[in-house]
């Protein structure tokens, strides 16, 4: 080998920067040991202390000193699946962005057109932009309305960009830019909000241009906060507010209308004769009460009990007595249908002259009562344009009331100041509301008039809300909502549980691949063990330094890369092997067996590296995490193969040491392989064509059980203090998950062990609400309290970041209807552009389609019987762990035709090497290759499953279906390429069956 030395000094280079970057790794471990030790146990001491060592040096390293938050920011960062953390996509809504480029137009073709876009929107991937031009362009040439056209968008907003009469084409242009624009916006208000939030490590990146922002902070302890925190819009207005006593009258009608409505409704039910007779009456005296407080007991009896003895607006809203901002209190699940009788024209039509212009919102809740909610009257004009509006901040921080209570204070520019001088001197001794994103956080009273701009927002706050607002108020409004439409939240037991398991199953099946090489190549083996641990410093170096979040996934590729990168060593030993056979030179039967082999290895490792590469661009979150150890673990572990282990060996050679391939024991393995493979293919031909006729059988009837990952809905993984029956956990939700009267029955699996569920549910999937998940964890909570521990409150039940816990929800998953159908064509793109692109590199590799086509069959068998015995296995119930098809499986998929791949691509090299030294007949050829590849082929399989073998045992529940699709394929795919890829080859090709018959003679 050539240039030792260079390959030497730049190895070395490798491994010392890999050290370096992994040093911090170690370190921030060796800090966050010693907080632990300091706290004894104490998780809120142990949070204050890493805090204090933020921006303080702990690491002299000579040249300069790093503080934690240096390392924090160089060590190798762990995904949410071991650590824990919020991930969470939004969506901006590019509806709302035309909406403002239109200045809210009432054109009826514009219109239409957004509502048809709305409509296709929820089933498609397709662009929204392009959706809504051509609906309108449809509608255009039947209404003979232009895009140019004054009430569309030829508007003064956009008049420096659209003229009269410019083309569509200029015009949509111009709307695509303007629909960027504010998503980069977006995207960089919410990157300096999660700046200002503290989080270390955070992953924040535009996927599409869809509209989409993914946000990953690992370690984030509420998950809640951190919605609320993306989610808002930062609106900020200042409302002039009515007294509880202005509106007290306009109550009292409206409450005395709808019993009016409710009373005539009685009586014509009564006249029909379909009132229920057995209705119980209401408690009056709970009624009388309430009535009197109000109104000073001026009502009858006889009015009281009008309308079955309800008052409905009184039912859901009580008043307040004590004079104040605040008109009433309702209960947070009663605050729409309240708000929907404030919206009525009948009852509007109520209100004085001077309240004609009335808003109602509602406040924010309260700690004490979060299902609480206090009811605002606000001053309005036509315009429903407030007195002033937040883009007037300077500044804001958090800050304490006259009461010591958390606030935020804010100081005004120059010209707001004056506005709101005057605003506070027509207010004295009145109310002024805060309003951020259409609720009420505060109306504190004016005492004074206020000349310098300076004002608080005062209300029921924890320190961190304080924070987060004056944070929001600080990096800017979002200039268009958005909405979660997925979102999954890890706890950290559940993360340190991935971690154990997946390191555990990580070492030993090292462990394992280094005995067997040493055991089956006694020295060079051992030398192959060296390239391997070079190759996994080179791999976890790597992604320190590329800022790559390792999740549970990315070990299982890792090792995965391990146990594949030994069929390099094992391809190049066995060719040095056979070079041993012709010649009693060692250096020379090295020198051949390594450029032998070279073709092969790379042919191999291509096709699985163009995988991994389509893995990458079609998937998200972990399949990435997976495609991108599989991408870097294939590059080093090809330069750790090829040369490592080479330069010891000839480090031996030079220094005169003799070398064997393999023990006493093993001399012999695997070397007198003469079976007839191409003679006996019929009889695979039929075995794989009944298996997957069953398999498409099971698949028409029975389909597989797709996650929501491809259909949509929640998922979450919920612990009990003791062994519980998924059966009986299914009927007791289906009770409340219930949509038109219809039960929905939730999947409920065993997950790991037997006090712990998965529980995935399709239940209310289409309700675009974000609230959604945290409601269904209550329904979950309420059902299931008598197996959980005694007093366990929902607050407690619900915070998946308590560590170490016993009992409780471990995560959550949302995967809304949109991203599930976006998923889903990503994986159809994934597996069909992956089919193309080897089909493509196998036809300029070895020049005949017969090589790309039998490869490509024994690709589509894989599938086929991978997706079969999912199917069936699913429809038998034969697995005690979960079969789920979710992105994880696509990735498994991928992984079994990249490792297909490589065993059918060094059969085709040795096919095409002996064909050009022997000139025989193909199936003579393909069948004497099958022969010489097998010990090389039994060797990888073998390793290969061992390995995937451990990880299945030992990784985890998270990825027990990944591995088993996985360990599936690698048995498959060494079948197909034996029995599949290379009897095609030869059916395919000229006269073959003459050359069969001759090889069967």
């Amino acid at each position: 080998m050539q240039n030792k030395t260079f390959i030497k000094v730049a190895f070395i280079v490798m491994g010392i920067l890999c050290l370096y970057r992994l040093y911090f790794t170690w370190m921030g471990n060796v800090v966050r040991d010693e907080a632990k030790a300091y706290a004894y146990g104490d998780k809120t001491e142990e949070i204050k202390y890493l805090d204090s060592l933020k921006n303080e040096p702990v690491l002299n390293m000579g040249v300069r000193s790093y503080t934690y938050l240096d390392i924090l920011q160089r060590e190798l960062n762990l995904g949410l699946d071991l650590k824990g953390g919020v991930n969470v996509m939004l969506e901006i809504s590019v509806k709302d962005v035309l909406l403002h480029l239109t200045s809210y137009s009432k054109n009826p073709t514009f219109i239409a057109s957004i509502n048809e876009a709305d409509q296709k929107a929820a089933g498609v991937q397709d662009d929204y932009l392009d959706l809504f031009f051509n609906a309108f362009g449809r509608r255009a040439k039947e209404s003979g309305v232009d895009l140019s056209d004054l009430d569309v968008f030829g508007n003064k907003r956009l008049r420096d960009r659209i003229r009269i009469g410019d083309s569509p084409e200029k015009i949509k242009q111009v709307v695509s830019d303007e629909v960027d624009r504010s998503i980069d916006q977006v995207f960089t208000v919410l990157r300096t909000r999660i700046d200002k939030f503290g989080v270390t490590q955070p992953n924040i990146q535009k996927v599409d241009r869809l509209g989409r922002i993914m946000v990953e902070l690992p370690g984030v302890k509420n998950p809640d906060r951190v919605k609320n925190l993306l989610k808002a819009s930062a609106k900020l207005e200042f409302w002039e507010a009515y007294y509880n006593q202005d509106v007290f009258d306009f109550l009292i009608q409206t409450n005395t209308l709808l019993q009016k409505e409710a009373l005539d409704m009685d009586q014509a039910e009564m006249a029909s004769g379909t009132t229920d007779k057995k209705t119980p009456i209401d408690d009056k005296k709970s009624q009388v009460s309430l009535l009197d407080s109000l109104t000073g007991g001026e009502l009858g009896v006889d009015d009281r009990t009008a309308g079955k003895n309800k008052n409905p607006l009184f039912d859901l809203l009580q008043p307040t007595q004590q004079k104040g901002a605040v008109i009433g209190y309702a209960k947070a699940a009663d605050a729409e249908k309240v708000m929907a009788y404030f919206k009525r024209k009948d009852i509007r039509s109520l209100l004085p002259s001077n309240l004609r212009f009335v808003q109602f919102l509602w406040g924010t809740a309260s700690p004490s009562t979060p299902d609480v909610l206090a009811l605002y009257a606000l001053k309005s004009n036509r315009r429903a344009q407030a007195a002033l509006f937040g883009d007037v901040i300077e500044s804001a921080r958090q800050d304490y009331d006259t009461y010591s209570r958390p606030a935020v204070s804010m100081q005004m520019n120059s010209r707001a100041s004056k506005v709101w001088e005057q605003v506070t001197g027509r207010n004295k001794d009145r109310c002024i509301a805060i309003v951020l994103d259409n609720r009420v956080y505060s109306a504190p009273v004016v005492n004074q008039k206020i000349s310098d701009g300076r004002s608080q927002i005062s209300g029921s706050f924890t320190v961190e809300e304080a924070k987060d607002l004056a944070n929001i108020l600080k990096a800017g409004k979002l200039p268009v909502p958005t909405h979660v439409i997925h979102s999954e939240v890890v706890g950290p037991s559940l993360g340190q549980e991935a971690v154990s398991s997946g390191m555990i199953s990580f070492f030993i099946a090292l462990l394992a691949i280094l005995m067997w090489m040493i055991f089956y190549y006694s020295k060079p083996g051992l030398y192959a063990g060296i390239a391997l641990l070079v190759n996994i410093l080179y791999i976890f170096g790597i992604l320190a330094s590329m800022g790559a979040a390792l999740t549970l996934p990315g070990i299982a590729g890792i090792v995965l890369t391990i146990g594949m990168s030994v069929d390099a060593n094992v391809l190049i030993y066995e060719r040095i092997k056979e070079e041993l056979k012709k010649t009693d030179s060692l250096r020379k039967a090295v020198a051949d067996g390594y450029n032998n082999a070279y073709t092969s290895i790379l042919d191999a490792n291509i096709t699985t590296l163009l995988t991994g590469i389509i893995l990458y661009a079609f998937g998200t979150g972990p399949i990435q995490g997976f495609a991108t150890t599989l991408i870097i673990g294939i590059l080093t572990s090809l330069a750790s193969a090829i040369f490592v282990s080479r330069l010891l060996i000839e480090s031996d050679i030079d220094r005169g040491k003799s070398l064997s391939f393999s023990t006493s024991m093993t001399k012999n393995w695997f070397q007198s392989f003469n079976a007839n493979f191409i003679p006996n293919r019929k009889k695979a031909y039929v075995i794989s064509s009944v298996f997957i006729l069953v398999g498409i059988i099971s698949l028409a009837f029975q389909g597989l059980n797709r996650s929501i990952d491809f259909v949509g809905g929640y998922s979450f993984v919920v612990r009990f203090d003791h062994p519980v029956s998924t059966q009986k956990v299914a009927e007791d939700l289906s009770s409340v998950f219930v949509e038109e009267g219809r039960k929905l029955f939730p999947e409920v699996k065993t997950f790991g062990q037997d006090n712990q569920v998965k529980i995935t549910t399709k239940y209310r999937v289409n309700d675009p609400g974000d609230h959604v998940d945290r409601e269904i964890s209550q329904m979950i909570y309420e059902k299931m309290q008598g197996d959980l521990p005694s007093g366990m409150s929902f607050a407690t039940f619900n915070d998946a970041s308590i560590q170490d816990r016993e009992a409780g929800l471990l995560s959550s998953t949302r995967v809304g209807p949109t991203v599930a159908n976006d998923i889903k064509i990503a994986a159809y793109y994934s597996l069909i552009f992956s089919i193309i692109v080897i089909f493509l590199y196998i036809l300029a590799r070895f020049r005949k389609w017969q090589f790309s086509m039998a490869a490509i069959v024994a690709i589509v068998h894989d599938v086929l019987v991978v997706l079969s015995i999912f199917s069936i296995f699913y429809a038998w119930d034969i697995m005690p762990f979960s079969l789920e098809v979710d992105q994880a499986f696509i990735a498994a998929m991928l992984t079994v035709i990249g490792y297909s791949l490589n065993d059918t691509v060094i059969i085709f090299d040795r096919i095409r090497e002996v064909s050009r030294i022997d000139k025989l007949p193909i199936a003579l050829v393909t069948n004497k290759a099958l022969n010489k590849t097998m010990s090389r082929t039994l060797n990888t399989s073998i390793t290969t499953f061992v390995t995937t073998l451990i990880i299945f045992m030992l990784g985890g529940e998270n990825i027990k279906g990944f591995m088993f699709a996985i360990m599936i394929g690698v048995v498959v795919g060494t079948y197909s390429s034996i029995f599949i890829a290379s009897p095609i080859l030869v059916d395919t090709s000229s006269s073959a069956q003459d050359k069969v018959s001759k090889l069967s003679r």
